[in-house]
């Protein structure tokens, strides 16, 4: 009976959670939505926190690329290669863009943080949470498809700490999700 109502509980809150589409902007920005169209001028959303309300619409231009909440990415418009440009604010720019698409997290540790929290408590599942997130992610992991532009160490710089971003926030989302499902069992023993 506890494993039946751990499962559902997991399930519910992942997606609750994660049932959103995310749009990232060029600039880094990002924007929880629902998206409602996509046609050829403009990307069309509501926000996700208000979907009875009103619909906002961005131009495509503006949107670097979309993920949905069943985890598929589309690249809206791409960023314009400044990969032969001088200027390292363009290449960290272009790398940090191509981090976000890149890498997805893969054997971050979020997944046993939430495990280990769940199993033992949110003051336990601290420790895999500070240690995963301090590490930065492994070479292999790191989704690359450009060992060219790789192989330009600003490139490379930014590229893995915006990957290092990613995956301190993986972590602690499994942290998280670790301690709000600890709390409704606890409370059920």
């Amino acid at each position: 009976m506890k494993k039946i109502a751990l499962t559902l509980i997991l399930f519910v809150s992942n997606t609750i959670l994660f049932a959103q589409d995310i749009i990232t902007k060029k600039n880094g920005e990002e924007i929880q939505t629902k998206v409602i169209e996509i046609n050829s001028t403009e990307v069309k959303y509501k926000k996700f926190d208000n979907q009875t309300g009103p619909i906002y619409s961005l131009s495509k231009s503006e949107v670097f690329f979309i993920k949905y909440e069943n985890g598929n990415k589309e690249i809206i418009s791409a960023v314009e290669s400044k990969t032969n440009s001088t200027s390292e604010t363009d290449l960290c720019m272009v790398a940090e863009q191509d981090a976000t698409v890149g890498y997805r997290g893969q054997n971050s540790g979020a997944t046993w943080t939430a495990v280990v929290t769940v199993l033992t408590s949110p003051l336990i599942g601290l420790i895999p949470a500070v240690s995963c997130s301090m590490t930065e992610p492994n070479v292999a992991n790191l989704g690359i498809t450009d060992f060219e532009k790789m192989s330009k160490p600003q490139y490379k710089k930014c590229y893995t700490e915006k990957a290092h971003k990613i995956k301190k926030k993986k972590v602690w989302q499994g942290f998280g999700i670790g301690s709000a499902i600890w709390i409704p069992i606890i409370l059920l023993l």
